[in-house]
């Protein structure tokens, strides 16, 4: 056996998830999801994976605006991030479990007492 073929690959849950994070950040910018608002306005996608062998199983969660297609958003961040993970790490991505933790819309700017108010 040459000596390139020996020997064995891990890559890190975090790492997994680091690919998935901006995955999901690519899916959405390209979806227009964050648009109008400023870099402070809203949490980037925040993704968890458990990795076994050549499988990773992710959960992100995202911030989207409103109103808009949450379910296209959706699947559009699912896909990317089975490609990335697929391309980036040679795992295949089963399940990608995407969580909307908050809507943004230009209503919800006036903020008070560290909370977000709905004019």
């Amino acid at each position: 056996m040459e000596a390139a073929e020996r020997g064995a690959t891990h890559i890190a849950d975090r790492v997994v998830a680091k690919i998935a994070s901006q995955a999901a950040r690519e899916a959405l910018k390209s979806a227009g999801a964050g648009e109008g608002l400023a870099d402070d306005e809203h949490t980037p996608p925040y993704a968890t994976v458990t990795v076994h062998e050549d499988v990773a199983r992710v959960r992100v969660s995202v911030e989207l605006g409103y109103p808009s297609d949450i379910g296209a958003q959706c699947g559009a961040v699912r896909r990317r991030i089975a490609e990335r993970v697929r391309a980036l790490a040679g795992m295949e991505v089963p399940e990608v479990a995407v969580t909307v933790e908050r809507l943004h819309s230009p209503h919800t700017r006036l903020r008070g007492a560290g909370r977000e108010r709905v004019r």
